[in-house]
């Protein structure tokens, strides 16, 4: 059933609301209208397009919270951060994230998107990586998104920070990775 204008841009406000990173491709899809009449339907509710959503929380959330790491050397766009608790980036694969002959994205740039996510999400003014394991379990290929998503889970026995990233693309894991992180006031000082 064909949803009237006015009801589908209801429905569209709402569904923003609720998913502020979804897609216009992923809105058209679940509405079944072209990303031309979402993008239309989005002008007309004032609604900005999804980078401008990430951006509006990215900087919000940065400005008055992270220590550890300038908003420009964050790899993707944080777009959920609680310190010490848990963060969320998004890392758009394009053109200069891949190789040339295959389209598949480098490693170190998943790395990198979890890696600066471990060091984001530590509540101190210094965050460094004493040790990571990591472990890739599907290629990325250009034009995939992928959802990189950190859980502070404790200490170890040295006082450091355990962070455990996980990156999915459409709900599939294609990184994960345990990350040790040396804090500036970790009680033992050891890095």
């Amino acid at each position: 059933m064909k949803l009237s204008k006015k009801e589908r841009q209801h429905r569209l406000k709402e569904t923003i609301e609720q998913t502020p990173f979804i897609t216009d491709e992923e809105l058209a899809k679940k509405y079944g209208v072209s990303i031309q009449t979402i993008r239309l339907d989005r002008m007309e509710l004032s609604i900005p397009e999804l980078r401008e959503r990430i951006k509006s929380v990215a900087t919000y959330q940065w400005n008055e919270t992270v220590k550890a790491l300038p908003l420009e050397e964050v790899i993707g766009e944080v777009v959920d951060l609680e310190l010490d608790h848990k963060a969320i980036s998004i890392l758009d694969i394009k053109d200069e994230h891949v190789f040339s002959r295959n389209r598949i994205a480098r490693g170190h740039h998943l790395f990198a998107q979890a890696n600066s996510l471990a060091v984001a999400v530590i509540n101190d003014e210094l965050a460094l990586t004493a040790k990571s394991e990591i472990r890739f379990t599907r290629q990325v290929k250009e034009g995939e998104r992928v959802v990189a998503k950190a859980q502070v889970k404790g200490n170890d026995d040295k006082g450091r920070t355990i962070v455990e990233v996980e990156s999915v693309v459409d709900q599939e894991t294609v990184f994960s990775g345990v990350f040790v992180m040396y804090r500036s006031n970790d009680e033992k000082g050891e890095a």
